[in-house]
């Protein structure tokens, strides 16, 4: 998929046609600062049909040229740019002041509007087939020469010092467009929902601590000495109670709270499109979420086929390794489990003898690329992966090549040709071992070699769902059951019996979004019978006073009738990026945290104050400095 903004192209933003004027204004709403008149456009309605029209800009100076005596400057607002020209043979009394002005100045800006000469006019801008001599420019604010260049995309400085100087990096043009799309997919997801029968709620952010799978973030109550609120990391049991209260369809566009390691896809406060259906089954979601979906990635000129391609989780860890595989290129797993069966090589034996499998990637016409340094390198990483190694094959017109091939059988090895298609100039990567982390390791590898062979089309757009999740984790060493999801997910209808007798077997009701080998959403079908929601906290082996204290509002309101529901959560925040085309969600946010979850724009977070952390009855235990060392 390609990205959709374009950073050479000047941000547009769909404002009404007609042009602002005082008249749509109430008066008394007008700012006035002495010398301020109020602008009658925006810069991307400076258009070759505003020709001849007198109008006014308000703005930052983004760009000043002097040549020969004629300045030309364009003034920037949130829809892009103008040019203006201050020639001291046509504004004499204009020219020393645009003359004056420096990048980032605030200024406003009265003129009629003219075509530009042909051999002048810059089609990248909206407004680049016109021009403004102005008749009265003032400048509001002046400013200071900013810590990196605003005009210029190439400069763009370090992470840190873009965040440290937020609100100047949002007027890069860059970044401004990220904002804006980003408003534009939230006003489309309203816009369908509504459509949809769907009612906006809000929901508390200061809330009880409940077990959702991360660490929460806590509030200190001054009135209830002791006692702590925790922000949500999702509205999951209010909008289960909603449904509870009878409000059929629910959602909100909600910010979420977590406290995690952080990385490119990660923040401490994040956004999720929470949404909650009555009376609905599991294709029932889907297929309104489709619907979601298709006109959310319009909106970014992404066009979308339905109804999507589904696919179970158990086929997505076979094939590809992930519960989320980028399927924009064709690289899926070999099985040869059944083939090292009864082998003599007990690295691939082994395994299976305890119930694993042997999986195999095929890398066509790349031997050459493959230097042995390179092949020992994998090796190592797969071992950093968790995997005892990567053993491989090279295949060639003499033969194969392989540390491990003196120890397969001549069956063994024409089974691998004929079931694989391997010829000379072909690699085959093997991982042996239980089956999820088999699979796991050998599917990073695939996004490895996706990234190095370059197969990755960017044009493409792969969007399916995965569904039939497990419905719990199960500690290798211990046996302990995790929800795959969270707890509050119902059992596949066929896998019912199998929590009596085999629950780590179970499926669940659960479904994820992907697109591009990305998670942009996850749903489920909810427990809407008490007495099953009693034995799921049982199998988590929650205690009956555990269960009481921190779920026992939902199970008394599940004794008053209880709809069947299910939901979805869509992360804003990555759909926005990806549809963005940027790597990182803090592109697409307007004021992030680093990954060390800091702000260095207004140094969050901070040391509370002796009178705070009094009120809070909270006494701090910081640790302690270390000790200098004694040379």
């Amino acid at each position: 998929m390609s990205p959709v903004i374009n950073s050479d192209v000047p941000m547009q933003l769909a404002l009404p046609q007609a042009p602002l004027t005082f008249g749509d204004i109430p008066e008394a709403n007008l700012p006035t600062p002495r010398g301020f008149t109020a602008r009658t456009h925006y810069a991307n309605q400076i258009t070759e049909a505003a020709i001849g029209s007198t109008v006014t800009l308000n703005g930052w100076v983004h760009v000043n040229r002097d040549l020969g005596g004629i300045t030309f400057v364009e003034i920037r607002d949130r829809t892009g740019c103008v040019q203006l020209v201050a020639d001291p043979s046509v504004n004499p009394t204009v020219h020393p002041v645009l003359s004056s002005l420096r990048c980032e100045d605030v200024i406003t800006a009265t003129g009629v509007v003219r075509k530009r000469p042909e051999d002048t006019q810059n089609p990248g801008l909206a407004s680049g087939t016109v021009e403004i001599y102005p008749e009265s420019v003032v400048i509001l604010s002046r400013a200071k020469t900013p810590p990196f260049p605003i005009n210029d995309e190439d400069a763009c400085p370090d992470e840190r010092t873009r965040l440290r100087y937020r609100y100047l990096d949002i007027r890069r043009p860059q970044m401004a467009n990220n904002l804006l799309l980003r408003h534009q997919l939230a006003q489309t997801i309203r816009s369908v929902l509504n459509s949809k029968g769907f009612i906006e709620f809000e929901t508390p952010m200061l809330i009880k601590s409940t077990p959702e799978g991360a660490r929460d973030y806590l509030v200190p109550s001054r009135v209830h000495a002791g006692h702590c609120y925790a922000l949500p990391q999702s509205p999951q049991l209010y909008k289960q109670l909603l449904m509870v209260a009878g409000m059929e369809r629910y959602y909100q566009i909600a910010r979420c709270f977590r406290d995690e390691d952080l990385r490119a896809d990660r923040q401490p406060e994040f956004t999720q499109i929470d949404m909650e259906m009555a009376f609905v089954g599991q294709d029932d979601v889907l297929a309104l979420t489709e619907d979601l979906v298709q006109a959310v990635m319009a909106q970014a000129g992404v066009a979308v086929s339905l109804p999507l391609q589904r696919m179970t989780w158990h086929d997505a860890m076979a094939k590809y390794g992930s519960d989320k595989p980028d399927l924009r290129y064709d690289l899926a797993f070999h099985d040869f489990t059944d083939v090292f069966r009864e082998s003599a090589f007990g690295a691939f034996q082994g395994p299976i003898a305890n119930g694993g499998v042997v999986k195999a990637l095929l890398l066509k016409n790349v031997a050459d690329g493959f230097s042995r340094k390179e092949l020992d390198d994998l090796q190592a990483q797969a071992k950093q992966w968790g995997a005892k190694g990567l053993a491989y094959i090279i295949y060639t017109a003499e033969g194969e090549k392989s540390p491990i091939v003196k120890y397969l059988a001549d069956t063994e090895k024409a089974a691998l040709i004929a079931q694989a298609g391997c010829e000379p100039g072909d690699i085959l990567f093997f991982m042996a071992d239980a089956f999820v982390p088999a699979c796991s390791v050998l599917g990073r590898f695939r996004e490895h070699f996706a990234k190095r062979q370059g197969l990755i089309d960017p044009k493409q757009t792969s969007l399916f769902w995965v569904v039939d999740f497990p419905m719990f984790d199960v500690d290798t060493e211990t046996g302990a059951l995790a929800p795959n999801h969270h707890p509050f997910t119902a059992p596949h209808h066929d896998d019912r019996h199998l929590l009596d007798t085999d629950p780590g077997k179970a499926r669940a009701l659960g479904y994820d979004l992907v697109l591009n080998g990305n998670e942009i959403g996850g749903g489920s079908v909810r427990i809407h019978d008490r007495a099953l929601q009693y034995r799921i906290f049982e199998l988590l082996k929650l205690s009956p006073e555990e269960i009481q204290e921190k779920f026992g509002f939902l199970l008394e309101a599940f004794e008053y009738g209880v709809p069947p529901h299910a939901g979805l959560a869509l992360g804003f925040d990555r759909l926005c990026a990806l549809l963005a085309g940027v790597e990182s969600i803090r592109d697409v946010i307007a004021f992030p945290k680093t990954n060390q979850a800091t702000c260095p724009m207004i140094d969050a977070p901070s040391v509370p104050n002796p009178t705070q952390t009094r009120d809070l009855h909270f006494n701090w235990q910081l640790p302690k400095a270390p000790e200098p060392k004694v040379p």
